[in-house]
């Protein structure tokens, strides 16, 4: 049997090392029941923990892996063991027939790629639209929503309003409930942006001096949102941005590679994270450092249903290419093209934290916003974990077993610590010691 790939290119798929270490465990004949392979397929059933194997499967033309286990890393464990394997010669990975679940999958697969092909060949035989009929159309689509959002804001500040007269310390046991029907309006309204910062505002639920506190800043932050709607025109086309994105107003890739900054360089992945979202959706955040250019980017992306990424990073390497940023005052959403394989790299040296202080101050509606601190302490006083950095002391967001992973890895000594910062608190997405080590909050 011909091997395509190694050991080492296999690995570098992982998204992060806790998978590395996981896959390369599972990589044993003993645990796979069912091993095959053909031409374009690679399959196998890996016994877990409960009273079903899961059924794992590779696409080797794209090196796209599906699996019937919970995880959602991409690859996952299983993935990554099954490749382990086909890459080692294991011999029963030869050519068979293929398992009903296999055969659906790849068909699948080809099915979709016919249809893509087809809708993009249709798209070049079509006659050119009309420039003008295209404008008019966008444009009059474009006011229909601004419409609806302005009427939404307008609603939501007088609501805002409401709830500063009667005084926060005064709300009913009512709020909460009042406050999901505003989310619920805002989204009606094709303000989705609007509904997410008030479900956020309102998210505490205490009614403690602290609680209240915090949700009257966020609800002014979110009363100026609401008020600088109707004012749009009189923004610059970078604050319009600003404005458009906090609202939720969608910009689709292919407009960001066209009309986005393009900016070429070796880019460092400092940290990522996954999120799941209701309705079995999953967030993807990789936060990238532009080695020569200093400028970071955000690539943010989603899978619904299990399904993988067209790009695969890891933390700690560096890929070259081009990052498309979104517009903005504080240019950080971005789309990458021509990306190339990544190579392990040192963590870049400098420290942002007076960087990312600046862009929360020029965009304060930006919900996060990347910092990397260099040699900083961990502590623990008993309830949450601390960073003490040159400046102060800042608040680490972490549930108790990442705190405590942090905690150990960092054993008393100075870290260079990367995370998203809220404005409030720094949310820990990887660090690194000393010798070079690296902890990543998704292997804690």
């Amino acid at each position: 049997m011909e091997v395509r790939l190694t050991r080492e290119q296999v690995l570098a798929l992982a998204p992060d090392a806790a998978s590395s270490k996981a896959g390369a465990g599972l990589a044993t004949d003993g645990k796979w029941g069912l091993l095959g392979a053909d031409a374009e397929a690679l399959w196998g059933e890996c016994q877990g923990s409960g009273s079903k194997p899961y059924q794992t499967q590779v696409d080797l033309a794209g090196l796209v892996s599906r699996c019937s286990c919970p995880s959602r890393k991409f690859p996952c464990k299983h993935g990554l063991a099954l490749l382990l394997l086909y890459a080692a010669g294991n011999p029963r990975c030869v050519p068979g027939t293929r398992p009903a679940w296999v055969d659906e999958w790849m068909q699948g697969r080809r099915d979709r790629a016919a249809r893509k092909e087809a809708a993009a060949e249709a798209a070049a035989n079509a006659p050119p639209p009309d420039p003008q009929v295209q404008a008019a159309a966008a444009a009059k689509r474009e006011a229909s929503r601004w419409s609806k959002m302005e009427a939404g804001a307008g609603e939501l500040q007088r609501w805002i309003a409401d709830q500063f007269r009667q005084g926060l310390a005064n709300l009913g046991n009512g709020f909460e409930q009042d406050a999901q029907r505003m989310s619920a309006r805002m989204v009606d309204a094709q303000a989705p942006g609007l509904a997410a910062l008030l479900d956020h505002a309102v998210s505490g639920g205490g009614r403690d001096l602290p609680s209240l506190a915090r949700l009257g800043e966020r609800l002014g932050l979110l009363q100026l949102l609401t008020q600088a709607v109707p004012r749009v025109e009189s923004f610059s086309a970078a604050r319009q941005a600003d404005l458009r994105a906090a609202l939720g107003w969608p910009v689709d890739r292919e407009t960001v590679l066209r009309e986005g900054e393009a900016l070429q360089d070796a880019w460092f992945v400092q940290g990522q994270q996954l999120i799941e979202h209701p309705g079995n959706l999953t967030e993807r955040r990789v936060w990238l450092h532009g080695v020569a250019s200093g400028r970071a980017a955000l690539l943010q992306d989603y899978s619904h249903g299990g399904r993988g990424w067209d790009q695969q990073w890891r933390t700690g390497y560096s890929h070259s290419g081009t990052v498309h940023f979104h517009a903005g005052t504080v240019p950080l959403r971005a789309v990458a093209s021509e990306v190339q394989g990544g190579t392990a790299s040192a963590v870049p040296a400098d420290d942002t934290f007076d960087v990312a202080a600046q862009a929360c101050a020029d965009n304060p509606w930006l919900p996060q916003v990347p910092m990397r601190l260099s040699a900083v302490t961990v502590a623990h006083d008993g309830q949450r974990c601390w960073l003490q950095h040159g400046e102060g002391t800042l608040a680490l967001q972490l549930a108790p077993m990442p705190g405590w992973s942090l905690m150990a890895f960092a054993g008393g000594h100075p870290l260079c610590l990367m995370g998203e910062w809220d404005g409030q608190v720094l949310h820990p997405l990887s660090a690194w010691n000393a010798q070079g080590e690296q902890w990543e909050r998704s292997s804690a």
